[in-house]
């Protein structure tokens, strides 16, 4: 697990601090174009001669970026969502939860180009048609997790000493479901990154020439077999980072054997 987060940890800096040691993402150079990898070019460069791996780390920090702002903003819908139907109960948490599986249903494609019909395509329509399905997964979660934590003791002794709602979920539910969250975020970080790159590469969001990966594939597709560099190089960045963070993820369910995964939940075991 340790070498899992020093590589989290690495990439994090490769891409915040990468780019001030390489060329100019967009400068062109049209006696350079589709060079494959050198010693001037670490990973080639593309149909407009610029660098790919300059590309490629710039480009990471407007992926990732909106990546995490994105599983933050509907982690944290979801999870307050989740844990205040978890709590309540009734035909109304159930209610909620039906919601939620309806919106999970939708493909997240189809809010993207209603999205980019409204708000023209860009970062703001990208953002609204992941964010609106997005949170639903994390409420389940959230919903599952407090009903099994609602009838434990120190929830019925925190509310019989006059603790309110938001006290009682926020100072103890909360903290006891944090874990499990955590990782799922994880999880579901590696399915976000996925989706913002799928929606990019379909013109749905970011736009070339601005350097973001989804857009990377989709602009070095045509020259798959002339310089496959141009397109492997984001695909395998997408790839390895999603890949990371599904390794991250389930090590936080299962550190040491006290968290089970059971059909693709994060949920701790009853053992």
């Amino acid at each position: 697990m340790r070498w899992v987060l020093g590589a989290a940890a690495g990439l994090v800096l490769l891409v915040g601090l990468g780019p001030l040691l390489l060329p100019d993402p967009v400068a062109t150079d049209f006696a350079a174009i589709l060079r494959p990898p050198s010693t001037a070019h670490l990973l080639g460069t593309d149909q407009l001669g610029r660098d790919v791996a300059a590309r490629l780390l710039v480009g990471g920090r407007l992926t990732l970026g909106l990546t995490t702002g994105v599983v933050l903003v509907t982690g944290a819908v979801g999870v307050a969502v989740g844990l205040t139907c978890g709590y309540a109960g009734g035909r109304g948490g159930r209610a909620v939860l039906r919601l939620t599986d309806l919106l999970a249903a939708l493909p997240t494609v189809l809010f993207g180009l209603l999205a980019a019909v409204v708000l023209g395509p860009g970062p703001g329509s990208l953002l609204v048609a992941v964010v609106v399905v997005g949170w639903t997964p994390f409420a389940r979660q959230a919903y599952q997790l407090t009903v099994r934590e609602v009838g434990q003791g120190y929830v019925e002794g925190a509310a019989a000493l006059g603790a309110g709602r938001a006290r009682v979920l926020g100072g103890h539910v909360l903290r006891n479901v944090a874990g499990p969250l955590v990782a799922h975020a994880c999880v579901r970080f590696a399915g976000t990154l996925l989706t913002v790159s799928g929606l990019s590469f379909l013109g749905l969001g970011i736009r070339p020439p601005t350097p973001e990966w989804g857009a990377m594939v989709a602009e070095g597709r045509e020259f798959l077999f002339a310089a496959p560099h141009v397109a492997l190089a984001p695909s395998v960045a997408v790839v390895l980072v999603a890949a990371l963070a599904l390794v991250v993820g389930r090590g936080l369910e299962n550190p040491a054997g006290s968290w089970t995964v059971r059909r693709g939940s994060s949920l701790p075991s009853s053992e």
